[in-house]
């Protein structure tokens, strides 16, 4: 984490970083491959950091996240969906409902895994940074992905709808 800190972030606040959304010179997003692309205040810091299965760290155990989540998680949940709001920013369009769920859903089951969809990869990316800098335990992590999943799921009406995007991303973003 010195990487970040000679970048003059602020490692204590993990929920003010921000993951870089990076396009190829064709202007499409790319996938996060191993180094994590932070936001600096001099510009791009690229931070090697671990995958997700290597950062669990204890054995605590979530309280009930179907409501608002208590403060110490806010900052973990906060990273995630900034994260996912800058994506949909420099898409210039928001993702499903459906395909938020989707990605929540395959976080939680397969962490280190892949996806073809880029946005997998900068939600590996914001994780992985924030247990970089936070101890989380494996059930403290899937408690979180699991209600980021359920959000996407609760706020979907039908096929194709926007409401997470709309209703939490945009609200507290304004991505």
């Amino acid at each position: 984490m010195e990487k970040l800190q000679r970048a003059g972030l602020k490692v204590e606040q993990p929920e003010l970083l921000r993951v870089a959304i990076q396009r190829d010179e064709n202007k499409r997003v790319v996938t996060v491959r191993g180094e994590v692309p932070v936001m600096g205040n001099e510009g791009l810091v690229l931070v090697p950091l671990k995958p997700i299965s290597q950062l669990w760290t204890g054995s605590a155990v979530p309280p009930d996240l179907s409501r608002t989540p208590p403060p110490q998680y806010q900052p973990f949940f906060l990273l995630l969906e900034s994260t996912a709001a800058n994506y949909c920013a420099a898409q210039g369009r928001p993702e499903t409902d459906d395909e938020f769920e989707r990605l929540f859903r395959q976080l939680r089951r397969r962490p280190d895994g892949t996806d073809a969809h880029p946005l997998f990869s900068y939600l590996q990316g914001a994780t992985r940074l924030y247990m970089s800098l936070r101890d989380v335990s494996q059930a403290e992590f899937e408690g979180v992905v699991n209600r980021l999943s359920q959000s996407a799921k609760w706020h979907s009406t039908h096929t194709g709808s926007t409401n997470y995007h709309r209703e939490v991303l945009q609200g507290v973003f304004g991505a």
